[in-house]
């Protein structure tokens, strides 16, 4: 039987490994992933949303001198920690090998080990630096059904902004600080996200998204619903980073800002600095109460509703020169 492997970038610390990935049914829901337009692109996006995984397969991992089996959850899911010492900083190379029935595939991916530094990042994507429109279903839902990579439209001068964070604090040329982007947008849109940033030029970032999405219901909801798995996502984050302290950025149009304080208030020490995007005309309060909240651990928040607002505080903060 035909199947398909997709994995995603893994990440390091300085005694573990995180590696994982979806085993499908037929095709991955990058094989969707086009510049099509039209109609043409809209069933690709459809399609994308309703593959079908592959339960039980396994799954072998290749890294460095480790091989590592494990076998994929009902979901097609797949997620492996295992120790590693003495890891060289940066970005490294790991294989998967997928087996099931007589069919074999592999595939490829990156993982990052932070260079060494104190500081990092971890985004929302969807009206975050995504221009999403998530507040209003339908809206985003046209957004999704008639525009493709290419069309898709970023906030001015956040990738500025983001490249300066990357870059905050190095002389090394290689070097970079570490990002994450955490969304509630599900693995099916995991290629498009990363074609995305590579397109805008964002910092090339770990992400962690939502369970796969498997039928039409499900796409139609699309992003929505709990959010609490962001929670749970970016604790994993900081507890996996002890020595590190993390700018949070995320928008006011979903639940980034009171998912932000509850984490502040777990994390007292973890969180450097807060960024909200405020998405309409005017200052919502229930975010601004919110912000409040975290302003009084002594954490800089930022409401922004022009990235140049954002940048200008991140060099107050000395973030940024």
């Amino acid at each position: 039987m035909k199947f398909d492997l997709k994995i995603y970038r893994g990440y390091a610390n300085e005694h573990q490994v995180i590696i994982f990935g979806h085993v499908f049914r037929s095709l991955a829901p990058d094989a969707f992933v086009s510049e099509k337009n039209g109609l043409k692109h809209a069933w690709a996006v459809i399609k994308m949303f309703t593959i079908k995984t592959l339960k039980n397969a396994e799954v072998v991992i290749h890294f460095k001198n480790q091989k590592i089996k494990t076998y994929t959850l009902n979901d097609g899911y797949f997620r492996v920690c295992f120790p590693y010492e003495n890891l060289e900083a940066g970005w490294h190379q790991f294989s998967v090998e997928a087996t099931y029935q007589t069919e074999k595939q592999i595939a490829e991916a990156s993982l990052l080990k932070p260079f060494p530094g104190k500081i990092g990042f971890i985004s929302d994507i969807d009206d975050t630096f995504l221009i999403s429109h998530s507040s209003n279903f339908f809206k985003k839902l046209y957004v999704l059904l008639t525009k493709n990579v290419n069309k898709r439209k970023i906030f001015e001068d956040v990738a500025a902004h983001y490249k300066l964070l990357s870059k905050a604090g190095r002389t090394d040329e290689v070097e970079t600080n570490t990002f994450f982007y955490v969304s509630s947008s599900e693995w099916n849109l995991y290629q498009f996200i990363v074609d995305f940033t590579k397109l805008k030029q964002l910092p090339k970032a770990v992400l962690k998204l939502k369970s796969i999405k498997t039928g039409l219901g499900d796409f139609l909801f699309s992003g929505r619903g709990n959010h609490n798995h962001k929670f749970e996502k970016i604790k994993d984050i900081l507890e996996f980073y002890p020595e590190m302290s993390f700018v949070l950025m995320g928008d006011d149009s979903q639940k980034d800002p009171f998912l932000y304080e509850n984490l502040v208030k777990h994390f007292p020490l973890s969180i450097k600095a807060v960024y909200i995007r405020q998405t309409k005309k005017h200052p919502k309060q229930a975010v601004l109460d919110a912000l409040s909240t975290i302003k009084s651990f002594k954490i800089p928040i930022c409401y922004f509703a022009h990235s140049s607002k954002a940048i200008a505080h991140s060099r107050t903060i000395g973030i940024i020169n």
